[in-house]
């Protein structure tokens, strides 16, 4: 049987933990039908053990693999309105170094972005080749990453994903369950427009399209959109949280203008995902049923 060797940089983070828990658990693979052949060989590293940012490392870790999904990735959007360099360094200037160690190694370069590279006050779901306009730093420093990745190696697949959530680590969604159990009633932002997306189903779309690619699919190459189905605000995301945890902290709307942020979000940024399933023959699932797929599982992982 032929081995198809992947290599996951940035295994610690949000991303990186979902594409770990999906390899070790059979049974919530099963529960999202997200199966994969047993000739999957993943490879996880760290910070301490690879370091995104050490070029010698990078191109000897890439040795006998067949794809990289780079999962590494500076992510405090409002942080790295003053930590910019940190920000391009990661999100831009190490993503160069990998695509090209990628093209030197012959291997196949998985990488990700944002719904906020968009931003250019679009009312309607936003296709691949729709205008650009990252406001932010983060967003910025995102959309440089994308460049340099498809300018350095030419077998790179790109995903922009939005909102994106799991029981690792920081993320709105336990945010929300942390602050509805501290708090009686909380204010959550209702103007602002996406989809939230599982990593875990975020990490089952990468491995189906690995999967479409080993089984002979040609030009895969470029960027794609990939959320959940479904549209909402924070506010609603915040109010289904709550429902589903039944915690009985009280969510409110508020507007943007009553939370401020040090970064700019964009008002919409729902993603037209129709390019990703034409090429990968797969529909994901409405943002709901992810979220009551990611609140079974931390259910079940806490029950003594």
């Amino acid at each position: 049987m032929k081995t198809t060797a992947i290599l996951i940089i940035g295994a610690s983070g949000q991303l990186g933990r979902a594409f770990q828990y999906l390899a070790q658990n059979r049974a919530f693979r099963q529960m999202i039908k997200a199966e994969w052949p047993d000739s999957y060989q993943l490879t996880f590293t760290h910070r301490s053990t690879l370091d995104l940012l050490d070029k010698s490392a990078v191109q000897n870790g890439l040795k006998g693999f067949t794809y990289c999904i780079n999962c590494a990735a500076y992510t405090d959007v409002d942080k790295a309105e003053t930590a910019f360099e940190k920000a391009f360094e990661i999100n831009a200037k190490a993503v160069r170094h990998l695509a090209k160690a990628c093209k030197e190694k012959n291997v196949k370069l998985i990488h990700f972005s944002t719904d906020y590279v968009y931003d250019s006050g679009q009312t309607k779901p936003y296709k691949e080749e729709d205008p650009l306009n990252p406001r932010s730093i983060y967003a910025k420093s995102k959309l440089q990453g994308e460049q340099y990745a498809l300018e350095e190696n030419p077998n790179t697949l790109i995903f922009r994903t939005s909102w994106l959530f799991s029981p690792f680590g920081k993320n709105f969604y336990n945010s929300m369950k942390k602050l509805g159990r501290e708090r009686k009633e909380l204010g959550v932002v209702y103007d602002q427009i996406g989809t939230p997306t599982s990593a875990l189903h975020l990490a089952k779309a990468t491995l189906k399209a690995i999967q479409r690619i080993e089984n002979g699919l040609k030009n895969w190459q470029g960027i794609y959109n990939f959320s959940q189905s479904g549209v909402a605000s924070w506010y609603d995301f915040a109010y289904y949280i709550m429902q589903l945890e039944k915690l009985p902290c009280h969510i409110y709307p508020i507007c943007t203008e009553a939370f401020p942020r040090p970064a700019p979000r964009p008002p919409f940024s729902v993603m037209d995902k129709s390019k990703f399933e034409k090429q990968f023959g797969w529909t994901p699932c409405h943002w709901m049923e992810s979220l009551e797929c990611v609140s079974e599982l931390f259910c079940v992982e806490k029950k003594p």
